[in-house]
């Protein structure tokens, strides 16, 4: 269920809309391309209400997390379809197929059926269709889930590239924060069925709106210490360790993120996750104490009662 779900998205931009499982992101993009019908509320594309506009006739391009390829048509053919249904040159239809499947690392394929492809292959081929049907609005759901890490970080970059050339808005969704980031104009996040915050991504991981916010974005995610009244949170990568730090713990353990690795030092008021310093040789054993200071810079507060963040 969505309930006070409101945004918008402007020309040439991409909104990506970021949550976890079961917040309601798949039925967003479904109800604003006409699979599932509007309790209340309204949806405008282009200054026009569309709620009440049949699903074919909204310009509303919908990419699922699994393909929907007809399987009796060979991978151009798939590419084409909306084209020729468009009464397109054939000169013209070859030239942009070829142009989008060379994007997208499929161009090797166009002549074989969806049957003899991988998952990510197809995955991207309706990647492609969609986009070769000249919508007014692209919508992506998780478009990139199938896909192996390495491949999914080259169809990513190439989908920032060739989306410059797609001048409507698009809706991305995605569970994942760092695809979030690399593609993202503004970032909605979705937290059971309701958007409690939207804008410039690097705004909202600085700035979390409240704790809900604070505890779901970024990975890994904020350090949240209890106080009397409120709650305090900074990120691990702002944590300075320092021998006359203010904070006082011992180590806890030590925890790898990518190239990074991070130290948990545990506290009174709650243990806190410290990105490790690259001067850092030796680490210091289990149970050492350890001092850290919380630049005022980095500090983000939130009252207990209400979770909000403050000012």
């Amino acid at each position: 269920m969505l309930d006070g779900v409101s945004f918008s998205v402007a020309e040439g931009r991409t909104l990506v809309v970021l949550g976890p499982s079961g917040a309601g992101k798949s039925t967003l993009l479904r109800l604003l391309a006409g699979l599932e019908s509007l309790d209340s509320g309204s949806i405008m594309l282009g200054g026009r209400e569309i709620a009440d506009v049949p699903a074919e006739r909204r310009g509303v391009a919908l990419v699922f997390q699994d393909d929907a390829l007809f399987p009796h048509l060979t991978i151009f053919e798939n590419l084409a379809f909306s084209m020729r249904l468009r009464r397109a040159g054939e000169s013209q239809i070859e030239r942009r197929v070829r142009e989008v499947a060379d994007a997208l690392a499929i161009s090797a394929h166009l002549r074989e059926r969806p049957a003899r492809l991988s998952g990510g292959e197809r995955q991207r081929a309706s990647i492609a269709r969609a986009i070769l049907s000249d919508p007014q609005v692209l919508a992506l759901d998780e478009p990139l889930a199938h896909l192996d890490p390495e491949l999914r970080a080259h169809v990513r970059s190439q989908f920032v590239g060739f989306r410059a050339r797609f001048s409507g808005p698009a809706i991305y969704v995605t569970h994942d924060h760092v695809e979030a980031f690399a593609v993202a104009d503004e970032l909605a996040i979705l937290i059971d069925g309701r958007i409690v915050q939207c804008g410039q991504p690097q705004a909202l991981y600085d700035s979390p709106v409240d704790l809900r916010v604070a505890r779901f974005f970024g990975t890994p995610q904020m350090n949240l210490l209890q106080d009397t009244m409120e709650t305090i949170g900074i990120r691990p990568e702002h944590v300075v360790l320092r021998d006359d730090g203010a904070v006082r713990g011992e180590v806890a353990g030590y925890e790898r993120g990518g190239s990074d690795w991070y130290v948990r030092v545990s506290t009174p008021r709650g243990d806190v996750l410290a990105r490790m310093p690259q001067t850092w040789h030796d680490r210091p054993a289990l149970g050492a104490p350890l001092a850290m200071e919380f630049p005022t810079a980095h500090v983000r507060r939130f009252d207990n009662s209400t979770g909000k963040a403050r000012r």
